[in-house]
Formats: structure tokens, sequence, C-alpha cells
């Protein structure tokens, strides 16, 4: 079972197969065609395209619950899955062995299905393997209440500390409720990864990594499409088990929800990340508590959040990653986002939007990363505009290019990449 749910959904022998199953199901469905059901089959094939026509015109002109565009693609795929079922109407009516054929025509369809449902994931790599697409992950699951408070390390730099017992292999993962105290704000449970020198006794005062997901999304997406337990796994591994606490904490409170990590109308997001998370990490767990060694990080609308935060809130995240970020928060426009959080108040917007407060504010002990996709058409100038700009206002910024679009791909190499300077600026190498 171990080696069923480890199966890449991305690459290798599955993907390969469910396009090769899909095709063949299609020229199941489209065989023995005839002047009888050739008009059937014009119309279905008509169908389909209306109805992902009018899902696509519902959710990127009317409806709109994404601040990201879909990709177009995903619309055609799945036009084709349901394609696929109506064909099974005409396929099955104009048979002479009803039986067989329509056996052979919902397995067809199922096929069919089943490979576009494989191309929508590779296009946002959110679920990598047969594991994350079923709910099962390869996670150490701990309560966090079982683990036990331990002496600390005295003095000394963490570059010189060596484990003084043996550790665990890898780092272990538990869930918890942060309760929105001062914010109000309703969020899901968050997520923390605990690294392996968490557990050692004594123990060291580890730095912290707060990370939040996209939107749709949730903490979950970072252990499942941002592969966090074996990234800092694997840097752990080479640290003799050192590496940051990661709390990945809810910023948008649902699936769909955007309340723009800021306090508007729509939720008090800022206040809850940075004042309510923090003061639940620093009661809870065993950290640092100099926000020094304190990041903030996240992907797409996680990551434009980082920024949010960083620079309206640099006492608290000096220190910010930002992946393939928007070069503001928004609901789809401008005025729409103003709008529909502070009732057409531009000057309200204006003053905690992160290229606004950049042009106003210097922030010479900030320092950041910056990471998106080669293909990334629609984030990646987006993200290269904030580089230049928080480089304008005197942060200590990098930019990198990663191969990929506005996937997980990216977003999960975008982390491996930058852990080792995060590790250093928060005080962990040198």
């Amino acid at each position: 079972m171990w080696s069923l749910t480890n199966l890449s959904l991305l690459s290798g022998v599955l993907p390969a197969v469910a396009l090769a199953a899909g095709a063949v199901g299609g020229l199941w469905l489209l065989a023995g065609t005839t002047r009888k059901n050739l008009i059937a089959i014009c119309i279905v094939t008509a169908l389909a395209a209306i109805l992902a026509g009018a899902v696509f015109l519902s959710v990127e002109r009317i409806w709109r619950p994404f601040a990201d565009p879909v990709d177009v693609s995903i619309y055609v795929a799945l036009g084709v899955a349901v394609l696929a079922v109506l064909l099974v109407i005409p396929r099955i009516v104009f048979a002479r062995r009803k039986l067989r054929v329509a056996v052979a025509s919902f397995a067809a369809a199922i096929a069919i299905v089943l490979a576009a449902g494989m191309h929508i994931n590779s296009v946002f790599a959110a679920e990598p393997t047969v594991g994350a697409a079923i709910g099962v992950d390869n996670a150490d699951h701990i309560e966090l209440g079982g683990v036990p408070y331990r002496n600390i390390v005295a003095g000394g730099p963490l570059t010189a500390w060596r484990p003084p017992t043996e550790l665990p292999e890898g780092g272990k993962v538990a869930h918890a409720p942060i309760v929105g105290v001062t914010s109000g704000f309703d969020a899901r449970d968050a997520l923390i990864y605990l690294p392996p020198a968490y557990f050692a006794d004594p123990l060291p005062l580890l730095p912290v990594l707060i990370l939040l997901a996209g939107q749709p999304g949730s903490p979950q997406d970072w252990l499942d499409g941002g592969q966090l337990g074996q990234t800092v796994d694997d840097y752990a591994r080479n640290h003799y088990g050192l590496a940051p606490v990661v709390v990945v904490a809810d910023g948008t409170g649902s699936e769909l929800a955007n309340p723009l990590c800021m306090n508007s109308i729509l939720g008090n997001a800022a206040d809850y990340l940075a004042i309510d998370v923090p003061q639940w990490i620093q009661t809870n767990l065993q950290v640092k508590t100099d926000p020094r060694a304190w990041a903030i990080g996240g992907l797409s609308y996680g990551g434009t959040c980082a920024l949010q935060l960083a620079t309206n809130y640099p006492q608290i995240y000096p220190t910010f990653l930002n992946l393939s970020g928007q070069i503001e928060p928004t609901l789809g426009d401008r005025q729409q986002t103003v709008n529909a959080a502070f009732r057409g108040d531009d000057a309200a917007f204006t003053a905690v939007n992160p290229i606004d407060v950049m042009r106003r504010q210097q922030f010479s002990e900030s320092a950041g990363a910056f990471v998106v996709g080669a293909d990334d058409e629609h984030y990646r100038s987006q993200t290269e505009s904030m580089y230049q700009a928080a480089k304008a206002a005197g942060m200590d910024v990098r930019f990198q290019i990663v191969p990929g679009g506005h996937s997980f791909k990216v977003w999960s190499e975008g982390l491996r990449t930058q852990l080792g300077w995060l590790g250093t600026r928060l005080g962990l190498t040198n």
C-alpha cells in the first residue's frame, strides 16, 4: 500500500497509462459512426462546448471566485470530460448489443474523465502522488499536546550545536486550532512541522517560518503539493537535525474565501496573522521569540500576503518569502477590490497596499526572496515588479526564476532552494 500511495500522478507510468486509456476510450465512443448517430454526436459535442463555455464565463467574468485566472486548458479538459459522458448516450442508443456496448462505453467515459483530471492536476501539480489525491500522506503525525516541554540548551549559537541525544529521522507534523482572539478571524486549523531537533533534550530554541497557502487552498496544500515535510527533512538531515519550526497558518478562512490579507469588512485577516498567530506560537511552542528569527512566506495569494505582512508589520516579520505573488491583493481589479473591502475608500486600500507602502517608506532592516516560474505568463512580470519595488525601498532582496508555471512544481522548488538562505538569515547557519 505504501508504494501504491507514493506513485506519481505527475510523471511516469500513471499519467502515460491514463492518457493512453483516454485516447482508446475516445476512439471507442466515436467508433461505428453512421448517418444515424452522426447528428447525435454533433449535438452532444455542441452541448459540451456550450457547458464548458458557460463555466468559463461564470468563473472568469461573473462569479470570479479566484483572483488568479484559470488556465484555458482547464476548461478544455472539463469540456472533454463532459463530452465523454454525453457520448455514452448515442453510443448505446444506436448499438445492437446494448449491454456489452454500455459496459464498454461507461468504462471509456471513465477513462477519459480520469485523463482529463490527470491533465488538470498536471497544470497545478497540487496532488503529486496517489496518496495526496486520496487524502493519505506519509508525514509522521503527532498530537501537539503530547510533545513535552524540555530544558533549553544554554548559551552558544545554533551553528555550534550538536544533538546530545538520538533524534528522529524526520520531522513530525501536528494540527492545531489557532483562535483569532484579537482579530475575531475564523480560521481553519494550522499545520505545524516540528523538525528533528525540536525533540532533543535539552532543546535548542529554533527559528520560525510561517507559511501561507494560495486561494483556493488550505494549509494541507503545503504538505501535499508543496512537499513541505520532505523539503525540510532534507535540510535538517544536512544540519544535525536543525531546521525552522514551520507553522502553516490559514490565511483565508475557507477554500474559496479571499479576505485580501487585510483588516477590512471582509475580515481581520491581517490582525490574525500578525497578532493572533505569533502570540499562539510563542505560548504553545518552544521557539525563538526574536523577530530576527522569524519569517513569513507563501505561494500565490500567500506570497502576496507575505509581502503585505512584511511591509505593514516589519517589526514582526522582517524576513519574507514571496512565491509567485501578485503586484497587489485583488478580487479581480482595483475598483472591485476597494469597493468590496473598503466601501470604495481608495485611501484605506493604498494605506496598506504593499507597493504603495514601499513607495512611501524605506525598509533597511527587512530582507526577502522572490521566486516565480519561468513559464508563469501572468505572474512573472508582477513578481519581478514587486522585487524591484522592494529593492528600491531599501530591502535586502533576491530574485529567482525556476522552471515551471503557476504551480506547486515552482513553489516546492522555491522553498527548497531558498531554505538555505532562510536558515542563514534566521540564525541557523553562518
